[in-house]
């Protein structure tokens, strides 16, 4: 039974750093280097767990953007992720933020879209990988 956690990162990297690095750093070529950032210790970190397995995660950030959304590749196609961003929007609403924001990659503007966001500017590139700025209000 799928469960979603959310944490701090002191109890979150654990289990989110590896995913992080199985989906940005392996398959999609991200550097290592810049994974992990300052801001970690600063958010909201959603765990998805599929018994004891950790299996997606997520970050909201205290200006109210989600980001580092990841699912391990055998997980996909599950509504996983989408039950991940719906975790990470209630609690900014329940936090009292007006909107969240993201930085979509190109490929998963759909899926945003599906849920709400809608596109602002330009696409561009972030760690060499094209992006796309999204918003929603709550």
């Amino acid at each position: 039974m799928l469960r979603i956690d959310l944490l701090p990162w002191a109890k979150a990297r654990a289990h989110a750093a590896p995913i992080r690095f199985a989906v940005f750093v392996e398959e999609q070529g991200v550097p290592r280097e810049i994974e992990l950032d300052e801001m970690d210790e600063a958010c909201v970190h959603a765990v998805a767990f599929e018994g004891d397995a950790a299996v997606a995660t997520g970050r909201l950030l205290p200006d109210g953007h989600v980001g580092r959304m990841a699912v391990l590749k055998r997980w996909r196609g599950r509504g996983i992720g989408s039950r991940l961003l719906e975790r990470l929007i209630e609690q900014a609403r329940s936090r009292g933020d007006r909107e969240v924001a993201l930085s979509a990659q190109v490929h998963a503007v759909a899926f945003y879209k599906a849920h709400g966001f809608r596109e602002e500017g330009g696409e561009y590139r972030e760690a060499g990988i094209p992006h796309q700025a999204m918003r929603r209000a709550l």
